[in-house]
């Protein structure tokens, strides 16, 4: 299993300053399987104040969510997690950028790595308060339906790593990929979770509930969320699904 950090240090001048680096996220343990919280590391450490708030964002792109909600909710400190290197280090050095030019977002950092997998492996249970996820690859062919990142296996980690009343809040123009979301919500959100371990801990209650989906506040008048990709489709005149997992128990 990879996490993705292929960026040499010297053709990513971010790293180790936005860029999370391979002395902050060392290698997982030979024993994870058998010991999965030998894997977990707490990335709230990597920011300048570890008491603010914690959130994440799943498939960060160029980082216009983060500027922008960055900026203007400093109390709180954002993890974008991308898997193209490309996006990734584009991202990265925006923000490195901005922090020389006006000494802000020092509460952005970002990590090239596979979403599903840190919430997985890394991630300790209870310490995010929204996973945000925009606009998302939907992998149309059936055959990449299991890279679609909402599964049964990523509700459940999302739940452990949740705080009490964490989100997850979710944006996409697809109207199959809606579809197949919704049909996993409805799994989690009616009756006991498909997932045992879950199931045990709801005492066989929903784990989710499904509420209306409110803009942030840096999203643009008539936006839900004001990314590069939004924006785009917007002007393709296409229509988007938008919905919030609200954690329960």
């Amino acid at each position: 299993m990879s996490f993705g950090l292929g960026h040499g240090r010297e053709l990513d001048p971010a790293l180790g300053v936005v860029g999370v680096g391979p002395e902050e996220l060392l290698p997982l343990p030979d024993d994870v399987v058998q010991n999965p919280e030998s894997g977990w590391v707490d990335p709230r450490l990597w920011f300048e104040d570890p008491s603010r708030p914690f959130e994440i964002e799943i498939g960060s792109g160029k980082g216009a969510f983060l500027v922008q909600q960055g900026a203007i909710e400093g109390g709180t400190n954002f993890l974008g997690i991308e898997w193209a290197k490309e996006f990734y280090a584009y991202a990265a050095d925006r923000v490195r950028r901005r922090r020389e030019g006006d000494a802000s977002l020092t509460n952005v950092r970002l990590l090239c790595a596979d979403a599903s997998e840190f919430l997985r492996w890394r991630c300790p249970p209870g310490i995010v308060r929204v996973i945000h996820l925009y606009f998302s690859d939907p992998w149309p062919k059936s055959r990449h339906h299991k890279k679609r990142v909402v599964q049964d296996r990523f509700l459940a980690d999302a739940y452990r790593a949740l705080s009490p009343d964490g989100e997850i809040r979710i944006v996409t123009d697809h109207d199959e990929l809606w579809a197949w979301d919704v049909a996993h919500f409805d799994r989690w959100t009616h009756g006991a979770p498909p997932d045992p371990a879950i199931a045990e801990l709801t005492g066989g209650a929903p784990a989710y509930e499904l509420r209306a989906f409110d803009a942030p506040q840096s999203a643009g008048e008539s936006e839900l969320v004001g990314s590069n990709f939004e924006r785009k489709f917007r002007i393709e005149g296409r229509s988007f699904h938008a919905g919030v997992l609200r954690r329960k128990g």
